[in-house]
Formats: structure tokens, sequence, C-alpha cells
């Protein structure tokens, strides 16, 4: 009985609410008008996260996140081919909060990572995206909607990510 009762308020808690409908919604765009920062630390807009038509791999990690650094330092790998073939760019929004925001440079920076990266320090574009874990990654399409996500990363994981972004390239 108990299982049921979590079930039915798990899937009403979700209707209720109208960040997680937009997102677990079919080709949900991307949000445009949440602050973040770059790594300077001037605010920027969300708006700011293009890719003139080309698919977008956004990926929310955190410094403290082993899985998170796993996966972005094994998609540093493969990054540069994926660009050649896909146009793809990647984006790795940090979700360090103020008090570990300072990391953040230095952690991108000693991981020679060449994404473009943003720090997320009020949570503002997690919440709206329905990130709950990281890592959770989305690919955004050229016309800037969601069209895929996943929580998590295991060895291999990466392969996944590049096929949905090469399905999404085709025929363009």
């Amino acid at each position: 009985m108990k299982k049921i009762l979590f079930a039915a308020l798990l899937l009403f808690s979700c209707q209720l609410s109208p960040f997680t409908t937009q997102v677990w919604a079919q080709n949900a765009k991307m949000p445009q008008n949440i602050t973040l920062k770059d790594m300077s630390g001037q605010s920027v807009q969300s708006s700011v996260i293009q890719n003139d038509g080309k698919p977008i791999i956004i990926s929310f990690w955190a410094t403290w996140c082993k899985p998170c650094n796993l996966e972005l330092n094994t998609i540093k790998e493969f990054y540069e081919e994926w660009q050649e073939e896909t146009g793809v760019k990647i984006v790795a929004v940090s979700i360090d909060d103020a008090r570990s925001a300072a990391r953040v440079k230095p952690h991108v920076e000693g991981n020679d990572w060449p994404y473009e990266v943003y720090l997320d320090q009020n949570s503002d574009l997690k919440r709206v995206m329905g990130v709950v874990n990281v890592p959770h990654t989305f690919i955004i399409n050229g016309e800037g909607e969601i069209v895929w996500q996943h929580t998590g990363y295991q060895a291999g994981g990466e392969e996944e990510v590049i096929e949905k972004v090469r399905e999404i390239t085709k025929g363009k």
C-alpha cells in the first residue's frame, strides 16, 4: 500500500511542477533567461548557450562529483573528432555553490577542458531543467529543443551520447 501511495504522490507532484513537465515534454526549449556566471565571474544569460544551428551537449557537473569528472575527462579525448564530424559543442554547467565556486576555474584549467563552462551557483538553471543528480547530460538540437537527457555516467556512456548527436545531425 505504501508503494502505491508513494507512486501516486510522485506522479501527482510531477504533474504539478511546471518545470518538470516542461523538461520531460518532447522537444521542450532550452531556457533563455536564466542568469549564470562565466569563468571570469561575469553574469550572462543562458541565451549565450548557442551553436549556430548545430547540436549542443550540456553537462551539469560539480568539482566534487567523481562520475562528472570522469565523464568530462573521457569526452575530452573524443571532443575534437566529435566537433569535426557533427559540429557539436559541449557546455559544462557547474552546480558548485558560492562556497566552492572558486575551485571551478582551477579545476577546469587543471583538467584542460576545451568546453564552454558556466557556473549555476544559485541552481536556477539546474532547477528549471529538472536536474536532481549530477552528472546530468542534455542534448539540444539546432532549434534549441531538448531532445535527449541522461543522468549518471558509466564507462562507455559517451558512445550513447555521440550516437544521439549523430542521429540529430543526419539529414542536415
